[in-house]
């Protein structure tokens, strides 16, 4: 029996490999106790050879944790009644009606069926396994709309997939196929898009380590080959902060393509296939994934706490034109640096509770006024603002719509699969989340920096903003407390990911981005084929070759074999021709410009100016200095290439 005065949190039970372990709280002393209960074995069926969850965090470790979570709890309870966010449950087919929407997919069925054209362009684009889970959603839409009766062109699924092998004479599913063969449609050689075989071969014979994240190659299908050869391997570890693999991108000589690199028509190509391919994965490795829809309820319209992210920024931006992240939280983050990052404790030490109440309260109606004496904000009490801010926003910063996918992100097999689905759901989260998100990592290295002074390690760090960020008090506090002393242990692991990997979480992998190519190669193919088939005028044929031949002029007439045009029409020198060689990179070209100083350019600073691909397969795309220029204009060989900073 525990003292009358230790009450057992009902959130504050973590299973452990050989036993329950309770930690309960005691209002005199303020701390928590441990008791272990022997006597209750896990069941002999339970799974415990998770990579991220209860193996790889000790036990103690979990009491910041709980600490937190009491901290965030009476919070709650001093500053106001619980907001619960309602989840609608969607009803049979319509989570996969709304998935295909999501994924750039809804005239596949519906009243729009009949034009879907460009939906066809789209799927003759993905891989065997992405197919298949597009195959597998509009199955279950159709199969809905059969038993609803709806007055619709009902597709069947496997003429979807054969339309865009009839022209070589295949009639069934392109699932049970070989994929699309590597072409272009222009004679050059680009590798878009690898079919199976071309895929399982790339995979044998590329040289790779265990901490090697190979981005060529679709995830999904990694995991299906890895299943298949049964020689996946699960990647256990303790809780030292050196105990996480040092994962790496292998060098890509057409360069490395960030978040941000690309213009916004080739990002929503983006975003379908990387909802598609993490749909995938997480089909491929038995893990449910399901959206979860928010109803719309009323919230905050103006203030700071509680109001929503995109209102925020949009009354930020009145203010400060052109700002991404709510100028609050850079203020709460600049405050807490301001004095050290070396005090002990800092993050999880709260601040007094009624200060901080009370200092919420002069925010909201100072802040933006001007008249707010930050004089009077302690450190650990701006620390507590700062991930008040994060819990009091209406919808959590990784989105009720992603939110259970980032917790699910812990029952993935290996350390490397989780790493790649965490990749893709950061793609996936609307810019505004993902940028917050992205601030918001990179203060809580800075302060992981400071480890030696401030006791503050990776694994402290990802357990004290666990809580934080996946305990949203939206769902409602009973769901949570009954569940979360199985998400414990595995959030605070995802949370640690994404601090530790931060920086590889915000790379496009290169096998989306040679989708993207693809379907821009087959788009405009597909144009051209339609403009003849429709008889289009004389004149106007005639105009649009004339047109093209002008285009073509600067490249193709010009410009000799081997030598590109460079354009920079912001600086002194605004045009180059220059020789491509095999060891010629982006960054040398724009030294070679930024060296012809005029008066008008000597302000310009190196990191603001960019080598940008312009046109050809690609929208345009921002070009790390590292990417060698002959293999890119090997990949795209009709582009244009221009030097420019990221805001022109």
């Amino acid at each position: 029996m525990l003292p009358s005065h230790i009450l057992i949190h009902p959130v504050s039970i973590m299973l452990t490999k050989n036993s329950f372990l309770i930690y309960a709280y005691s209002r005199r002393s303020g701390q928590y106790t441990m008791n272990h209960d022997h006597s209750k074995k896990i069941p002999d069926g339970a799974s415990f050879d998770r990579s991220g969850s209860q193996d790889s965090l000790d036990e103690l470790s979990m009491d910041d944790y709980w600490k937190e979570l009491e901290n965030i709890h009476e919070t709650r309870g001093n500053n106001h009644e619980e907001r619960a966010l309602v989840v609608k449950e969607p009803d049979e087919g319509e989570l996969e009606e709304e998935w295909l929407k999501e994924a750039g997919l809804s005239n596949l069925f519906g009243e729009s069926s009949g034009d879907s054209l460009e939906s066809m362009v789209f799927l003759s684009t993905l891989t065997r396994t992405q197919k298949a889970a597009v195959e597998k959603r509009v199955e279950t839409v159709t199969q809905t709309m059969r038993k609803k009766n709806k007055q619709h062109q009902i597709p069947d699924v496997r003429d979807i997939f054969r339309l865009q092998n009839d022209s070589k004479g295949k009639v069934s599913s392109c699932l049970l196929t070989t994929e699309n063969k590597n072409e272009t449609h222009d004679g050059t050689k680009g590798n878009f898009s690898l079919g199976t075989d071309e895929q399982k071969s790339l995979l044998e014979d590329m040289p790779s380590s265990d901490t090697d994240i190979n981005l060529e190659i679709s995830f999904a299908e990694q995991a299906a080959n890895l299943k298949d050869s049964s020689v996946g391997k699960m990647c256990k570890g303790g809780g030292g902060d050196t105990l996480l693999p040092n994962f790496r991108l292998p060098k890509d000589k057409t360069g490395t393509t960030k978040i941000g690199d690309l213009a916004p028509q080739d990002m929503k190509k983006v975003y379908s296939l990387a909802l598609i391919e993490l749909t995938a994965l997480y089909d491929i490795l038995g893990t449910e994934f399901k959206q979860q829809k928010a109803v719309k309820m009323k919230t905050k319209d103006s203030g700071l706490f509680g109001v929503p992210l995109s209102l925020l920024l949009e009354q930020d931006q009145k203010k400060v034109p052109g700002t991404k992240i709510p100028l609050i939280f850079q203020k709460l983050i600049a405050q807490i640096e301001e004095t050290t990052l070396d005090t002990e404790g800092l993050l999880r030490i709260p601040g007094v509770a009624t200060r901080v109440k009370g200092l919420c309260q002069e925010l909201e109606a100072k802040f933006y006024e001007g008249t707010f004496n930050w004089e009077n904000v302690k450190q650990h009490d701006a620390a507590s603002l700062l991930k008040l801010f994060i819990r009091e926003l209406p919808q959590p910063l990784l989105t009720v719509e992603y939110l259970k996918a980032f917790q699910d992100v812990q029952n993935l097999p290996t350390r490397k699969q989780q790493l790649q689905a965490l990749n893709l759901l950061v793609i996936l989260l609307p810019e505004a989340n993902r940028d917050t998100l992205k601030v918001l990592l990179e203060f809580l290295q800075r302060v992981i920096d400071h480890r030696d002074k401030n006791k503050m390690t990776l694994k402290n760090v990802a357990m004290v903003m666990a809580p934080n960020l996946f305990t949203f008090h939206g769902f409602g506090s009973k769901t949570i407390e009954q569940s979360e002393f199985v998400m414990a242990a595995g959030t605070a692991n995802v949370m640690r990911f994404m601090i530790q990997y931060q920086k590889l979480l915000w790379t496009i992998p290169k096998f989306i981005v040679n989708q993207v190519r693809k379907q821009n190669t087959e788009s405009q193919k597909k144009e051209k084929k339609d403009k003849a088939m429709k008889k289009l005028l004389k004149k106007m044929a005639y105009d649009r070759e004339k047109h093209e031949k002008q285009e073509k002029t600067p490249n193709d007439t010009d410009v000799p074999q081997g030598v590109i045009r460079v354009q920079a029409p912001h600086l002194s020198k605004v045009s180059m021709a220059i020789q491509l060689t095999e060891e010629l990179r982006a960054g040398d070209i724009v030294a070679r410009f930024l060296s012809q100083k005029s008066g008008n350019v000597q302000t310009i600073k190196r990191e603001e100016v960019f080598l940008y691909e312009v046109g050809g397969n690609i929208g345009e795309r921002c070009l790390d200095d590292d990417t060698y220029m002959k293999d890119l204009y090997q990949l795209n060989p009709n582009a244009e290439w221009v030097i420019k900073s990221k805001q022109s």
